[in-house]
């Protein structure tokens, strides 16, 4: 199998008023894994459903390989599809289920069960042939419905929330699978999800929504170490939003003040240069903070008092009520913790000029 690059051009969807997308343009190179990202409501399924041709878009177009194909069917496309329900036929053994797509296709006997059993094999269910959907755990039936929508050798692969049915654990091991599967097979695939670990575990490039349009877009750890809008910085993980105004400019950094403390932000290369009284919003990471000792130095340093804590087994998960900063939740791994956590218990927090980054609100 091989990829085929996709590209999205000015794609807008309404229904009346309302815009279920807006304006998204986006490519998505051959053989790379893009993932839509965003709540409930942001556009992902519409656009997932523009690509595959059961939507048509109130504007821009669709293109493969740089064709034109916003107006060709969805059976036209030859596009897999892989559904949140894993849609198998019920009465239909395993294996049938996978010839299915091939037997639509009219290919031989003999073709389609050397591609069912090949499919089988690279879903790691060769023994499972024989078997109903319902003989069969969640995530064993995931991988046929996988294996149904390679079998034909698709030129795209579409995922609609592949992994929401399965439990955690389940979850967690699928997502390797499939990202595993992505490496072998070298065909692009494009999922959606809502499920921010998952998107950035499976994905080469993540594609963040709102409200009917796309926010960032690029690299997993590009948008989680460097969004651009609190947004981005709080549906990836969690954040501290700090609120200050900039006092001193340097070439590389600035100094803002709040809450009568004054802390040290690395500029960011490509942003606007800060101005000299201009508000200020920074995004710090729970992670990104260390526990200091009393004599340990740091580019920034709040004291505060725990005002909450919890256990999560390999990190203490603290909430800090500072002077300057009001709460802050710092992550401390365990094992480089310098005390153990209790409520009340004076604290040093710090962080590096680095560890932060400068966004703006959305």
């Amino acid at each position: 199998m091989s990829g085929h690059e996709l590209a999205l051009r000015g794609v807008s969807k309404h229904y009346g008023s309302f815009a279920a997308a807006e304006d998204v343009s986006l490519h998505v190179g051959s053989g790379q894994f893009l993932t839509l990202l965003g709540p409930s409501g942001s556009g992902k399924t519409t656009l997932l459903n523009v690509i595959a041709g059961f939507v048509e878009p109130s504007a821009g177009a669709v293109l493969l390989d740089g064709r034109d194909i916003t107006r060709t069917p969805p059976e036209k496309r030859d596009f897999g599809m892989v559904f949140q329900g894993y849609a198998l036929f019920p009465h239909m053994t395993v294996a049938e289920n996978i010839a299915f797509p091939l037997r639509v296709r009219r290919m031989g006997r003999a073709e389609t069960e050397r591609k069912v059993r090949d499919a089988l094999d690279l879903v790691q269910l060769g023994q499972f042939g024989d078997r109903r959907p319902a003989q069969l755990s969640g995530g064993q039936q995931q991988r046929v419905a996988l294996a149904r929508a390679l079998v034909f050798e698709p030129k795209l692969l579409l995922l609609d929330e592949p992994l929401s049915a399965l439990d955690k654990k389940l979850r967690a091991e699928l997502q390797e699978e499939l990202r595993s599967l992505h490496r072998r097979v070298g065909l692009t695939f494009i999922a959606v999800t809502h499920d921010q670990e998952e998107a950035l575990s499976m994905s080469d490039r993540v594609a963040i929504l709102r409200n009917g349009r796309l926010v960032q877009e690029g690299p997993p750890a590009a948008l989680y170490e460097r969004p651009r809008t609190r947004f981005v910085a709080d549906f990836l993980g969690k954040s501290n939003f700090i609120r200050g105004q900039v006092k001193e400019l340097q070439p590389a950094a600035f100094a803002y003040s709040v809450g009568g403390g004054r802390f040290w932000q690395r500029a960011e290369p490509e942003a606007p240069r800060p101005a000299l009284g201009a508000p200020a919003l920074i995004a710090l990471r729970p992670e990104k903070i260390d526990l200091l000792a009393p004599d340990e130095a740091a580019d920034n340093v709040v004291e505060g008092q725990v005002a909450s804590w919890s256990y999560l087994g390999s990190a203490f998960d603290l909430i800090v009520r500072t002077a300057a900063l009001g709460e802050i939740r710092a992550t401390v791994p365990t094992w480089r913790a310098q005390v153990d956590p209790a409520e009340g218990l004076p604290v040093r927090l710090g962080w590096s000029a680095e560890a932060a980054v400068p966004v703006v609100e959305d």
